[in-house]
């Protein structure tokens, strides 16, 4: 994905950890929070962004995606606040029109989450396997080079693809399980940390560090 001169992965990351941590404190659906990442990057492949402006243009795509997939929407006033008086909700609003705008209303996307769970449905997983391939999906949210691949390939189906189709993206997904914690990428693996949800993070850079035994 080619992101605008004014914007980094490092930036980018960045405000995709910042839209996590909203919307979890949100209690939002899953599939507002891809939606929400879909409609960042497709306005970034687009238009240039002033580099203070990006967390506007974030929240304003998740305010987007609530409309889309939300069933009762998050105040403008209280999203602003969440920016920690950043912007302002006339500022939010003004950024909705123009992501409408650039993007021609070409909002809907199928996003991995759900691709995802038809995939885990149909293979019978037990919750803790489709923890893990949860927490392995949200982490690329995070990777720049994920964002162009399509959502059934990052839901990593091997019955579909081969090795080599999805060998690009299983070394991303593993590097942003390594790198646990990081400085400003921190939301997701403190999210999937928690008991809720099995230490599945915790459980996972474990599983990675080890080596797996070879064939007898």
């Amino acid at each position: 994905m080619a992101l605008p001169r004014t914007v980094t992965p490092e930036m980018r990351a960045l405000v995709v950890d910042w839209l996590v941590q909203v919307h979890e404190y949100l209690g939002l659906a899953g599939d507002t929070l891809y939606l929400a990442v879909h409609l960042l990057d497709s306005y970034l492949r687009c238009s240039r962004v002033r580099l203070h402006r990006l967390q506007l243009l974030g929240m304003a795509c998740l305010f987007v995606a609530c409309k889309m997939e939300e069933c009762v929407l998050p105040e403008p006033a209280s999203l602003c606040l969440l920016g920690a008086g950043s912007f302002s909700q006339a500022e939010l609003l003004r950024a909705e029109r123009r992501i409408l705008s650039r993007l021609d209303f070409r909002l809907h996307h199928p996003g991995p989450l759900l691709c995802l769970e038809l995939l885990a449905a149909l293979a019978g997983s037990n919750p803790q396997v489709m923890l893990l391939a949860a927490y392995f999906l949200e982490l690329s949210l995070l990777e720049v080079e994920a964002a162009g691949w399509e959502p059934s390939r990052c839901a990593a189906a091997p019955a579909l693809y081969s090795p080599a189709e999805l060998g690009l993206l299983e070394p991303c997904m593993a590097r942003a399980v390594l790198r646990g914690p990081a400085p400003g990428r921190a939301a997701i693996f403190l999210k999937y940390a928690r008991p809720q949800r099995r230490g599945t993070s915790l459980f996972a850079a474990r599983l990675l560090r080890c080596p797996q035994p070879g064939p007898p």
